[in-house]
């Protein structure tokens, strides 16, 4: 019997928990959903993702409120994703910060991916006809950029670590606190979605670069937060890990001349015991294969993800 399509099928809501990481520093995270968080400055906030619909950003800072009343200056998008960026005019923001690559990217292939994600995730879609249109970012920056938090709150460095999740995935770096916003740079025990990814990059010297900061607390782009520099690490290493599994066996089956499917039951077979728990593998890992398949091939810039090549690939390989 065929799978559900991707996370088609999953209706059930999921229990949201928001956590103090430090004074002025929250972090909301859902049970494997994406994860959003929000900073204050002596006079203003500053909110990271922005969630897939106004009406799901505004559950969210209608939690927020009962911690701050502060106006909400910047807010800080990690990647182009739909599901990360769509709800951004709910929060009335002065400032939309993300890097030059996603800001590319939005206007690439922002609209293709607002209808895939929509049909791959339609729960996290919350009114979706609120949605005013695609997100641009109004101020952006190649590597790094700095923000002042103002009084003693000390300062946010936003930072471009490597090409990754996607080409243009920033981390935000509190460093008062010791706090890491990694986006789906890193996730702790919730499956990588690596469609548009840059395998050997991200499994690599990207990592090792967020590796750097030594962080005690680090929100990741699903899954809880880790606490503690060593379950910091080891949330960097299980994100590793999986990337690295699946080049491994993927790798093997193309270099003997092995079909896209063979690969892809090879991973299934490898990961799915150590993996297979986390929250969205089986929605992700026919995307997964797909992309790494073509790195493998050559092709370093990812395709752009259409409703029908979604279910295309889905039939090929989850069919």
């Amino acid at each position: 019997m065929a799978k559900p399509f991707a996370s088609s099928a999953d209706t059930a809501p999921k229990k949201e928990t928001l956590e103090i990481l430090a004074d002025g520093v929250y972090a909301l995270t859902a049970e494997g959903d994406p994860n959003v968080g929000a900073i204050e400055g002596e006079d203003f906030v500053v909110c990271i993702e922005a969630r897939a619909t106004p009406a799901a950003a505004r559950d969210w800072l209608a939690q927020l409120r009962q911690h701050t009343q502060k106006p909400v200056k910047h807010l800080i998008l990690t990647h182009y994703h739909a599901v990360r960026v769509l709800g951004a005019s709910a929060f009335e923001a002065e400032n939309i910060i993300a890097s030059d690559a996603t800001r590319k990217l939005i206007e690439e292939r922002g609209m293709q991916d607002w209808d895939s994600e929509f049909g791959r995730m339609p729960r996290l879609f919350k009114d979706p006809e609120e949605i005013p249109g695609l997100t641009r970012p109004t101020i952006t920056f190649a590597d790094s950029m700095r923000i002042e938090l103002g009084g003693d709150r000390g300062h946010l460095d936003l930072q471009f670590c490597g090409r990754g999740h996607t080409a243009g995935d920033i981390v935000v770096w509190h460093e008062k606190s010791k706090t890491l916003f990694a986006g789906d740079l890193v996730e702790a025990e919730a499956a990588l979605y690596t469609g548009d990814a840059f395998h050997f990059d991200w499994s690599g010297g990207t990592l090792d670069k967020v590796k750097t900061y030594r962080a005690e607390n680090l929100v990741g782009g699903r899954g809880a937060v880790a606490r503690g520099v060593e379950a910091t690490d080891k949330a960097i290493e299980q994100t590793r890990d999986f990337l690295k599994s699946m080049i491994e066996h993927t790798g093997a089956v193309h270099r003997r001349g092995g079909s896209l499917k063979e690969a892809f039951e090879a991973c299934h077979a490898a990961l799915e015991p150590k993996f297979g728990r986390w929250p969205i593998f089986e929605h992700c890992l026919p995307f997964d294969v797909k992309r790494l398949w073509d790195e493998m091939d050559g092709r370093d810039w990812p395709e752009i993800w259409t409703m029908e090549m979604d279910r295309a690939v889905w039939a090929q390989l989850q069919g």
